[in-house]
């Protein structure tokens, strides 16, 4: 098992903050370089509880399709997305936002296990801890630097 815990302070609302990141238009956008696409579930606009999205992307140069489900919800506070199926054994990852004036505070913990028993667990430390916590820090400054600009609006047209 691998956790990845990080804090992005973002200069927004907290429903704004809560609603773009469960925004499948905006995850495509920022995660333009992997090529992810939403090709199954909820494809567009916002994704809410007991809803599920595959995804396709590429990683390692492999593509790739993964399939998540909403399994908590209490806006504008949390939410939880968590394996379907995919390239992972499991995963949860949790947002929480807390209020704190004009300032949002984003929390993500990404719980993960790779497949292969020892050789997953190997992997999880040697590249994967590594490489998902690149991928979700360039995705949270993508929100935040979306929440606190002037364009906000068009992800969360439904």
């Amino acid at each position: 098992m691998a956790v990845i815990e990080l804090i992005t302070e973002i200069q927004a609302p907290i429903e704004r903050c809560f609603d773009l990141s469960r925004s499948i238009d905006l995850h495509m956008a920022s995660t333009a370089k992997t090529g992810e696409c939403a090709i199954a579930g909820v494809t567009k606009g916002l994704i809410g509880e007991g809803e599920e999205v595959t995804w396709r992307a590429k990683h390692f140069g492999i593509w790739q399709h993964l399939t998540s489900r909403i399994t908590a919800f209490n806006r504008p506070y949390h939410f939880r997305d968590s394996l379907v199926r995919g390239a992972f054994k499991r995963f949860d990852h949790d947002h929480y936002f807390e209020a704190h004036g004009e300032v949002t505070l984003m929390k993500d913990i990404f719980d993960f296990e790779s497949p292969f028993g020892l050789i997953g667990k190997i992997v999880d430390q040697a590249v994967l801890i590594s490489y998902m916590k690149c991928l979700l820090i360039e995705r949270n400054q993508f929100i935040k630097s979306v929440a606190e600009g002037n364009d906000w609006q068009q992800f969360l047209l439904d």
